[in-house]
């Protein structure tokens, strides 16, 4: 019985995880997607970096999120295996801001994407992608991340086991 319950308790996380990404991503649509763009709901990337376990619902999350992009499916795709490879960098980070760097780095390819899809400049859409990201997760994730490490009782509580 109590397998079942951690089994239950990991799907509700990851749904409710990927949930929360899917909607941050797409309420504020206009500056999620693009060769500039700026997408807050990054910031829950660093959830990983407190408990591996939420990468799957990061992952869901921004898949779900991508299948709206204006690039379609292939942003759904190459965009979430950015997250994806972000997310595995996070969760073998030793300090929070080298986990915040991860997703910079990461989604800079994205910059790949647009330049085959929309002959955007290579260099000029992956720095301004990267900017992005170093905004939302390595300037405000950063900031949010490292109070939420300050609340040792707020920690455990997002702790997943």
């Amino acid at each position: 019985m109590q397998k079942n319950s951690i089994t239950t308790k990991m799907v509700a996380y990851t749904a409710l995880v990927a949930a929360v990404y899917a909607v941050m991503t797409l309420a504020v649509a206009p500056l999620s997607f693009g060769a500039v763009q700026l997408r807050v709901s990054e910031i829950l990337v660093l959830l990983a970096f407190l408990d591996k376990r939420y990468a799957p619902g990061l992952i869901l999350g921004c898949f779900i999120a991508n299948c709206f992009s204006p690039l379609g499916m292939v942003d759904a795709v190459f965009g979430t295996a950015c997250t994806a490879a972000a997310l595995l960098g996070i969760t073998h980070s030793k300090t929070l801001f080298g986990a915040s760097l991860w997703p910079v780095v990461c989604n800079a390819f994205l910059g790949v994407e647009y330049y085959f899809l929309q002959n955007a400049p290579l260099l000029l859409t992956a720095g301004s992608i990267a900017a992005g990201e170093f905004l939302a997760v390595s300037c405000i994730g950063y900031v949010v991340f490292r109070q939420v490490l300050k609340n040792g009782a707020l920690v455990r509580q997002l702790q997943i086991g």
